[in-house]
């Protein structure tokens, strides 16, 4: 099983990115899908997930209105569109999947891409 991570990169306060992770050797379908974000010298924390089957979506307070997670079964990715970027977004953002549909528990997370850094400057 094979989750990789791309799009970050740096970006100015205001600005957008977009990432993507890309499943491969899993029934992406059956799989829910987190995006979690570590800065330096601070927790790992969810800031996004959506649900296997039902297509629901979670968002940390700190996203909400800023941040969209969308998923595309047919080709196994889940999308991460990320708006009005802040300084306080900078992080190593990693996808992960569970089937589990309880999305904000790390631990319950089967597979973990290996990150992605963005950086936003102010």
């Amino acid at each position: 099983v094979q989750l990789q991570a791309f799009g970050g990169g740096l970006v100015q306060a205001g600005g957008s990115l977009r990432l993507s992770c890309a499943a491969s050797a899993i029934t992406f379908s059956s799989y829910s899908m987190g995006w979690f974000r570590q800065a330096p010298g601070k927790d790992r924390e969810l800031v996004a997930g959506i649900r296997r089957s039902v297509g629901s979506t979670y968002y940390a307070d700190s996203v909400k209105g800023r941040f969209t997670a969308s998923r595309d079964n047919a080709n196994n990715t889940v999308y991460l569109q990320m708006n009005s970027l802040r300084p306080e977004d900078t992080a190593v953002y990693y996808c992960a999947a569970t089937v589990s549909l309880a999305l904000i528990r790390d631990d319950l997370y089967q597979y973990w891409g290996q990150g992605t850094q963005v950086t936003v400057s102010s």
